[in-house]
């Protein structure tokens, strides 16, 4: 029974956690990955374009809420997210035409890019605090578990109880659909295919009569949409503060970069990487430990750091890597 007990605490307080967090920086560093790899240039605003997105997201969902309209057991945001979408996707094309089309028409260097995104994102930080303020909002609502600890201790006559949030499901059901559509429009389609041909090499695809402006176009309308999803996903089994999206920027570039930056399945591979690294080394491991082994009396709580530390993890993670394999697990572009 000892070790059933470790086995549902690493589940509950290892596994799905770190399971839900990896799918909501995969979809983060796939929208990094896109435009790192079809426009060339690391776009630090990304972080701050999830905030917007679910900031709108947000305001639509208290509308709604507002007018009695929700669904039922599942969160109200999931009607709200379409219209999230849509206006940061306007918010980021009307951002390319403003700036960034500026730049790729003068074919400036890719830091001057770089350097220009990190204003866009200063830009991006104060509207979304001006539209929805600063503090923490907490949106989720319709029922909090799939499966609570009670019912589960009940259930299994075990110690120890297994909480699955409903959040925590959905954003693991949401990431499956939303990659599979990804990799099917990139694979299946002319649009995606185009996107493709242009990632691979900007020249050939010009002579093959492949339109620029509309790879462009497609390609921020993508990210803006994986950043919206993965904002609002985030927001819901955590909570929504700006900052705290400003925070969440290098898990992101982390997660692209292990991967390999313009690699999309790299990307997914990358955010589990990282998130379960985070998880796994800033967890107090002395709880499984008990279990494991009773007559083990630790002196400490057998935590490697402690929870305030968890993004200097992403940091080492992305030192290594930019050290020792720049082209990340799955070979994408040099860093």
């Amino acid at each position: 029974m000892d070790i059933l007990n470790a086995l549902v605490a690493f589940l509950n307080f290892v596994f799905i956690p770190a399971a839900a967090y990896g799918a909501q920086l995969a979809l983060g560093a796939l929208g990094v990955t896109l435009i790192y790899g079809i426009l060339r240039f690391s776009n630090f605003a990304h972080g701050d374009t999830m905030a917007f997105g679910t900031a709108i997201t947000i305001l639509v969902t208290w509308g709604l809420q507002a007018l009695g309209i929700s669904l039922g057991p599942l969160p109200t945001a999931l009607l709200a997210l379409p219209v999230g979408i849509a206006a940061t996707a306007l918010l980021v094309l009307a951002t390319d035409r403003a700036v960034y089309r500026f730049y790729r028409v003068q074919k400036a260097a890719p830091i001057i890019l770089v350097m220009a995104s990190v204003g866009v994102m200063f830009l991006m930080n104060g509207l979304t605090r001006l539209l929805i303020g600063v503090d923490e909002q907490r949106f989720a609502d319709g029922e909090r578990f799939v499966i609570n600890v009670r019912d589960f201790k009940a259930m299994t006559g075990l110690a120890e109880g297994l909480a699955l949030k409903t959040t925590q499901l959905l954003t693991l059901v949401i990431a499956i659909l939303v990659v599979w559509a990804l990799f099917w429009f990139l694979n299946r389609t002319k649009s995606g295919k185009a996107m493709r041909a242009y990632s691979d090499n900007e020249d050939l695809a010009l002579l093959s009569g492949i339109d620029p402006e509309k790879v462009v176009r497609l390609t921020w309308i993508i990210a803006a949409a994986l950043a919206t999803i993965a904002g609002v996903l985030y927001g819901l089994d955590k909570a929504f503060k700006p900052f705290n999206y400003f925070q969440i920027l290098l898990p992101i570039f982390a997660a692209a970069i292990v991967g390999g930056l313009g690699n999309p399945l790299g990307a997914i591979a990358g955010g589990f990487v990282v998130a379960f690294s985070e998880v796994a080394i800033t967890y107090p491991w002395l709880k499984i430990a008990g279990y494991l082994f009773p007559g083990w009396q630790p002196d400490g709580l057998l935590q490697l750091l402690g929870t305030e530390y968890k993004f200097a993890v992403s940091f080492v993670i992305l030192i290594v890597v930019l050290l020792f394999k720049p082209t990340g697990l799955f070979r994408g572009k040099s860093v």
